[in-house]
């Protein structure tokens, strides 16, 4: 057996980025950039007003001067002419700045009648004016390749005048449930039989981390239908199998890829949940084998299928953060397998964490993970750890789990 580390760093050195497409503006959110996003404008163009008021030259705008009102230029209609001593310009939030004026008089400091504004608080030159390039000049980066694009990102894009973007394709996960026991929810279950989770909860695992899932049917437990199971991922970018990974009479998936070209790299991992998870290629596509336990598949997917799909999206592959918190129960010592013990979380008053491992941990309750905030993470042969120490967690918030 591996560790989860040298695992994980096998899966990542065989996996590239998707090749770029470009997508409109509107549908860039959640995307990973292909190229640098530089601005083909300058923001703002031109010198502007940040305040409703009145150009003036800031010399002019002493206490209780008196200004002949020349002009009005709204935002979109700059005032064509150029200011003169003693002249003031009515403007808006956004206005241009007209030649020959530096400062602006807030329309509360001001008091205006038969064209003519007085000055009832002085006027400090350069103030409430935003000066042009002041947000970014043309050709600088606003977006770096290799970021997902948040929202402000796409505000920023389209600040800088890009109506389409080069983004990563969407990885293509291609997912194959195996077994002859299982049925997809709402399909007749078969004697001695059980409702399959995993197809649903990887595929929307995939979603979360930006993927796009190909939900293939079960294959039932023979060479042939786990072989059609890879004809049928042809297309995708990963190939994500679950269950037959282990070494009963009916685990058949590597037999069954082999009939396809299937090269294994590698096969158990020294950790828990998820000892039989393999990994390998089918004639070039990557294969990865998750247990058939719906928990462990699970798992698996946090400490390796996320950072394999960050790798194809274009992003930097990094294995799930962690954080420290106080245990609120001791634990016992660990043996030769890394452990994910499911935990619970709770926030004491000065906002520290504190975690508490379900007293049960077995890989088949999906209803104890789904009520977990995060996995307790235990190095082989950790020793016990009493309660008040702090120890490594992955909350599972925020990871699509």
């Amino acid at each position: 057996m591996i560790s989860v580390e040298d695992a994980r760093d096998r899966i990542l050195a065989g996996l590239h980025p998707t090749p770029a497409e470009t997508v409109p503006l509107a549908e860039a959110w959640g995307r990973v950039g292909a190229a640098d996003v530089r601005a083909r404008v300058r923001q703002p163009p031109a010198d502007v007003s940040a305040m409703d008021g009145y150009a003036l030259r800031a010399e002019d705008g002493s206490l209780g001067a008196r200004l002949r009102v020349v002009g009005t230029a709204p935002a979109g209609h700059p005032w064509s002419g150029t200011l003169a001593p003693g002249e003031a310009v009515r403007l808006f939030t956004g206005s241009f700045i007209p030649p020959g004026a530096d400062g602006i008089l807030l329309q509360e400091d001001a008091t205006e009648a038969d064209g003519v504004v007085t000055v009832n608080e002085p006027t400090a030159k350069g103030r409430h004016i935003r000066r042009a390039g002041q947000d970014f000049c043309s050709g600088d980066v606003l977006v770096p390749a290799g970021k997902r694009l948040s929202v402000r990102d796409i505000g920023l894009a389209a600040s800088g005048n890009h109506p389409w973007l080069s983004v990563h394709r969407r990885p293509r996960v291609a997912i194959l449930a195996t077994g002859d026991e299982i049925a997809l929810p709402g399909e007749p279950i078969p004697p001695g039989g059980i409702v399959s989770s995993n197809a649903h909860a990887l595929a929307a695992f995939v979603r979360a981390v930006g993927g796009e899932p190909m939900v293939l049917p079960i294959a039932l437990d023979t060479l042939d239908a786990i072989a059609a199971g890879a004809d049928a991922a042809r297309g995708a970018d990963l190939l994500v199998t679950t269950g037959g990974a282990s070494v009963g009479d009916h685990d058949l998936v590597q037999a069954g890829l082999a009939a396809r070209g299937f090269s294994l790299d590698f096969w158990k991992i020294a950790m828990r949940p998820g000892k039989p998870l393999m990994f390998g290629s089918v004639a070039g596509l990557p294969a990865l084998g998750l247990p058939g336990n719906p928990v462990s598949a699970i798992v698996c997917a946090v400490l390796f299928l996320q950072p394999a799909l960050a790798k194809l999206s274009g992003l930097p592959a990094a294995p799930p953060p962690r954080t420290r918190a106080t245990l609120a129960a001791p634990l016992p010592a660990n043996d030769h397998r890394a452990d994910h013990l499911r935990a619970r979380l709770n926030v004491a008053a000065d906002g520290s964490l504190h975690a508490t491992a379900f007293e049960r941990q077995d890989s088949a309750m999906m209803r104890l993970l789904a009520t977990a905030d995060a996995l307790i993470l235990r190095a082989p042969h950790a020793p016990a750890v009493a309660a008040g120490e702090t120890v490594e967690v992955i909350r599972l918030e925020g990871l699509g789990v």
